[in-house]
């Protein structure tokens, strides 16, 4: 597994663990979680590409983008035993811990950089902490509205706007033509707000 976290992202057409190219993302989830690393392997295989490219987009540095790869990938291995097919599709989970690394990498480096010209106030501390409450709290809601779309309208628009894929990259993704996934998010957008804005959330929505 470590040669599989420092290795560079897989090129287009990189060959995995061929014996379990034939398994499903989501069998081989569930061989992660028994620790097979060859499960791992195939998965980076399939996704590493498109994963390196969403933290690269986010993070615009090379090495900080492998970094979050890494870390997400390190992620899967470790939690895998928590992956819940019915509720989220292989690519979506990964693709969002890739996101998540890659967020957290951004907000450790504006940290890191910040630190030397000034201390935060202890202030600062407690209403960061409330913050980071409020917050969860909206990403409980938001992901409880989210189970409530149909499943083809969740995961386009979790892929979308949670996993940073372009409309154009989910068509491909998903086999399916762009006019269907502009429809797809459209509807699934419109319910999300309706449903947010019951629970007084509107403002939670990506724009």
């Amino acid at each position: 597994m470590t040669a599989l976290l420092t290795s560079p992202p897989p090129t287009s057409g990189s060959k995995g663990t061929r014996e379990l190219a034939h398994l499903t993302d989501e069998a081989l989830i569930s061989l992660v979680a028994s620790s097979d690393d060859g499960a791992l392997a195939e998965l980076y295989d399939r996704f590493g590409r498109v994963a390196y490219g969403l933290a690269l987009r986010i993070l615009r540095d090379e090495a900080l983008a492998q970094d979050a790869v890494q870390e997400a990938f390190l992620a899967v291995w470790h939690s895998a035993d928590r992956f819940l097919a019915e509720r989220a599709k292989a690519s979506t989970w990964i693709l969002t811990l890739v996101h998540r690394r890659s967020v957290d990498l951004v907000r450790r480096e504006d940290r890191r950089r910040g630190e030397p010209l000034e201390r935060a106030p202890e202030a600062a501390t407690t209403s960061t902490a409330e913050d980071e409450a409020a917050l969860g709290f909206q990403r409980r809601v938001v992901q409880e509205a989210l189970r409530r779309l149909p499943p083809e309208q969740r995961e386009a628009l979790e892929l979308g706007y949670y996993g940073g894929l372009t409309q154009s990259e989910l068509a491909e993704r998903l086999g399916q033509p762009l006019g269907t996934i502009k429809s797809r998010m459209f509807a699934g957008l419109t319910r999300l707000r309706d449903l947010l804005a019951q629970a007084g959330l509107e403002e939670s929505l990506p724009t």
